[in-house]
Formats: structure tokens, C-alpha cells, sequence
């Protein structure tokens, strides 16, 4: 009898599309051994979808959203969307729209515990098959000088990243803390990720029984 453990969830039988541009999307899912294309989600108004009051289920209702414009048009792939936001004080942090943003982003940051949410989504038009997950990931920051969040900012990496920061480059020197997945702060959970994988492998052998 088939189980998750014993098929190979990094070839399933369809093309693999990541609904996303994020390099750090691309690296982390070869670094998994994934063969895959890379599309870009048509989404507008992602905001519209972000729930300060539910952040888990919004974040996974954004991803399910970003998969589901690049499944609309590759029916017969198995196309991965997903979405990452900061969240600190009772709002929610997406990505800076220019570095004074920024710059009030990190400084709230700074010294202080903040939740990094990020969902994921799996969708197959043609087969039918939608799964979503989410992942929560406490970042303690240490207190930040005004020169360091300078010398940051004076460089481009915070400005496509949640938060204004990414935990994987230069920023990790503000790191003082990490409880739970790394590569969930990153920008992709991986054991989560994983689980949609081998939900769909598994969901297509019971069907075929």
C-alpha cells in the first residue's frame, strides 16, 4: 500500500508552476529538489484579502488567489502560490511602497516581537485539487541603531521584502530571536509546502483505487 512515505513527492505526474517571481521562492523550492516554471500571479488589490483580525486564513486565501490566476489559464499544471506578511502591533506590514516606509517599518521593529504569517496554496484546475496551508514564525529583533536601519536602507534588499527586511541577507545581523520555521521568515515554509505535495500525490492514489 502507497503512503506519503514511500512516493516521491518532488515529481508529481503534472508540470510544476510557482505563481510567483520571488527569487527566494525559486531558490528555496530547488534547494527541495522541485522541478518547475515560474509565472506571475495576476492579483490586484492584495491588500483587499489581508485580515489583520484572521491573518492566517487571509494570507491562505491570497496565496489559494495567486495560484488560482495562473491555474485559470494552465489548467493542467499543479501551480504553487503563496504570500508572506509581517504582522506587529495589531497591523499588518506587506511590502514597503518607498523607504520612508521602510525606514518606520524597521524603526517598529526594532527591539520588539513580531509574527511573520505566511500561506501557501496548491491548485489543480483540470484535476480539480485546491489545498491550502499557513505557517506563523516569531522574529525577536534587537534594538536597532538609527545608522544600522541608515546603512540598510541605503542599499535596495529591503524593498520587495514583508516588513521591509529579509532575514537571509544583511538584515540578519537585526535577528535576536527565532522561534519556529526558518524558511517560513524567508519567504516559503518548507515542511508546509511539503505537506501539499504529498496531500495531492496521496489524494490522486485514492482516486485511482
Amino acid at each position: 500500500m502507497r503512503t506519503i512515505f514511500t512516493r516521491d513527492w518532488k515529481r508529481p505526474d503534472r508540470l510544476v508552476v510557482l505563481a510567483s517571481r520571488s527569487p527566494r521562492r525559486s531558490a528555496l523550492l530547488k534547494q527541495m529538489g522541485m522541478s518547475f516554471e515560474t509565472a506571475h500571479p495576476a492579483v490586484e488589490s492584495e491588500e483587499e484579502y489581508l485580515d489583520v483580525k484572521d491573518v492566517r486564513r487571509s494570507v491562505r486565501e491570497l496565496a489559494r488567489a495567486k495560484a488560482r490566476s495562473v491555474s485559470a489559464t494552465r489548467p493542467e499544471a499543479l501551480v504553487l502560490g503563496a504570500d508572506t506578511v509581517v504582522v506587529h502591533a495589531g497591523a499588518i506590514l506587506g511590502k514597503p511602497e518607498s523607504k520612508a516606509r521602510a525606514l518606520e517599518m524597521l524603526e517598529a521593529l526594532s527591539g520588539k516581537l513580531h509574527m511573520v504569517v505566511s500561506g501557501v496554496a496548491l491548485v489543480c484546475e483540470a484535476c480539480g485539487f485546491a489545498l491550502t496551508a499557513a505557517e506563523i514564525t516569531a522574529v525577536r529583533f534587537r534594538e536597532l541603531t538609527r545608522q544600522e536601519i541608515a546603512e540598510y536602507l541605503a542599499g535596495n534588499d529591503y524593498a520587495d521584502k514583508a516588513g521591509a527586511y529579509g532575514i537571509q541577507g544583511s538584515a540578519m545581523v537585526f535577528v535576536r530571536k527565532i522561534d519556529g520555521c526558518y524558511y517560513n521568515v524567508v519567504g516559503l515554509p518548507v515542511a508546509k509546502t511539503i505537506s501539499l505535495f504529498n496531500a495531492y500525490v496521496t489524494r490522486k492514489d485514492a482516486d485511482n483505487v
